[in-house]
């Protein structure tokens, strides 16, 4: 009895689970403001439907709404549904018995609108010889199958209203509106919702591709920066043991510097003391000399001579120099150059060439002026140059000497900040006067502009506001000439890439107005 009384009350949860208009299961469950749930596929047509006739209403209970009410999702009675469906898959779990069979629960095969009753298969045979009554899936409730206004069995579908209905609709609110038979319009929204759900599928599929993108590029990515993150590793490591070699270069430079003046000074004491006994010696003769009264003994003495000084302080009997202290000059040039090969062993280990770029005096403007070849300035002095048929004369802009013709290259520039420039690559053959030889402002050239606090990035006349503010006066360049890559960073920020075919060398350019100042760090 239990178990049965168990069934029963499924039975009626599923019941109540079921959509007013499909009669079926809720799928993808919405609500009314009224509080009534529907599929959303389902009150979706109801609505559609309702349009053409220019009001909507709820079918459940009639309310009225001026606008299209919004479908609000039933999280939790979704999820009810969604364990009843997982827990209950069979009819047999239904829990909707024969009503005939007394003595033991026999699962119903049917229910009859008009009896509202169930049956099982021998029931059922029997019922039907003697009426002809319209027969639906076993169900407990058939309030929802019926009319609410007539008690009658929904026969009828308006599609005017979007609402199911009986014969007795027909001559009353519904009389005059075109009505389909309930099971033909039912296959008519099934189709319907066959082709939408052709059309979702494709869309499904495509993001389903798009995620699977995502993810392959996610992994692609991870495995990337796992092999960057080892190689970093490996340089460090690299860079340590030079660091190490290069501690010991050093060290033993200024050990070698200290045995060299220890030594000196040791030659220098041995020799000194040797001076000493010998000065000494004569000091002893000539005292013993001092004593004698004889005249004649005195001036035949030969061994009595002026003695000279024994040699400056720092210098040994033969004028030797000794040094006074390390030679700091040669230990810094032991540093650098051990530093030096740790930086061009590292870029080699990045695959990044950095250049020594000089800027060319026959290219620049007047206007501008050029020191060490490293640092262009705007001036307010013209500078006395030849003429020169590479020379800027509309621009204060100026070239570099050398250019890039392959590899991969990086280099940094120092902007004064005190007026406004631009940075970038150019083919030699920019034009040098007329509005097409400003930078950026044609197809052989790009650059970066520090303009007005802002930045903003140029190529044939094509302009982009970044959409950050300058915060250092350091800017960075790279350029992969066969990737046809060329970037612009701050510190550690990215700032911007231009992408581009390149078919000549490309020479560093500088662009410097309002008493600007830029240099090339080395």
């Amino acid at each position: 009895m239990e178990l049965k009384g168990s069934t029963m009350a499924s039975a009626e949860l599923r019941e109540e689970l079921n959509c007013s208009i499909c009669l079926s299961l809720y799928t993808d469950l919405v609500s009314l403001r009224c509080g009534h749930n529907f599929c959303r596929s389902c009150i979706v047509s109801v609505l559609d439907a309702q349009e053409a006739a220019g009001g909507y209403s709820c079918p459940d209970c009639r309310a009225q709404y001026p606008e299209r009410p919004a479908l609000e999702k039933n999280h939790k009675l979704e999820n009810i549904v969604e364990r009843f469906s997982s827990t209950r898959p069979g009819m047999e779990d239904t829990g909707i018995f024969c009503a005939y069979c007394t003595k033991s629960p026999v699962p119903a095969l049917k229910s009859c609108l008009q009896c509202e009753n169930t049956f099982c298969n021998d029931h059922l045979i029997v019922h039907n010889k003697t009426l002809d009554h319209i027969l639906i899936d076993p169900t407990r409730s058939f309030d929802n199958k019926k009319c609410s206004l007539h008690k009658k069995v929904l026969e009828y579908y308006c599609p005017q209203d979007a609402a199911c209905l009986c014969v007795s609709c027909l001559i009353g609110e519904h009389r005059g509106h075109q009505v389909e038979l309930l099971d033909e319009a039912s296959e008519k929204k099934r189709k319907k919702v066959m082709e939408y759900l052709d059309e979702l599928n494709p869309q499904k599929v495509d993001i389903q591709k798009r995620v699977q993108n995502l993810q392959d590029h996610m992994k692609n990515i991870q495995e990337k920066a796992s092999d960057k993150k080892k190689n970093v590793s490996k340089i460090f490591m690299d860079i340590k043991k030079q660091v190490k070699m290069a501690e010991k270069k050093a060290v033993s430079e200024v050990s070698r510097q200290e045995e060299k003046i220890m030594s000196q000074i040791a030659d220098l004491i041995k020799k000194l003391e040797m001076q000493e006994d010998e000065l000494s010696r004569k000091m002893r003769h000539v005292e013993e000399m001092c004593r004698v009264t004889d005249p004649i003994r005195i001036l035949q003495e030969r061994d009595i001579t002026v003695c000279s000084h024994g040699g400056d302080e720092d210098t040994g009997g033969d004028g030797e120099e000794v040094s006074t202290d390390v030679d700091k000059v040669l230990i810094s040039l032991t540093l650098h150059r051990s530093m030096r090969d740790i930086v061009t062993n590292v870029t080699s280990e990045l695959g990044v060439h950095v250049p020594d770029i000089l800027l060319d005096v026959d290219t620049a403007h007047r206007w501008v002026k050029i020191s060490d070849l490293k640092t262009a300035t705007n001036s307010d002095n013209i500078q006395v140059r030849p003429e020169s048929p590479g020379r800027f004369v509309t621009y204060s802009q100026v070239l570099s000497r050398c250019g890039f013709s392959s590899g991969r290259h990086y280099w940094e520039v120092e902007w004064d900040q005190l007026g406004d420039c631009a940075i970038g690559l150019s083919y030699p053959r920019i034009e040098k006067k007329g509005e097409e030889s400003c930078i950026g402002s044609n197809d052989k050239s790009w650059c970066l502009d520090m303009y007005n606090g802002g930045y903003t990035v140029w190529h044939n006349t094509d302009v982009l506001t970044l959409s950050v503010k300058p915060t250092c006066p350091t800017l960075g360049v790279f350029l992969d000439y066969e990737a046809g890559r060329l970037s612009f960073y701050e510190l550690c920020r990215h700032l911007h890439t231009f992408t581009a075919f390149f078919t000549e060398p490309l020479h560093v350019v500088f662009y410097v107005y309002d008493g600007a100042s830029v240099t090339i760090r080395s």
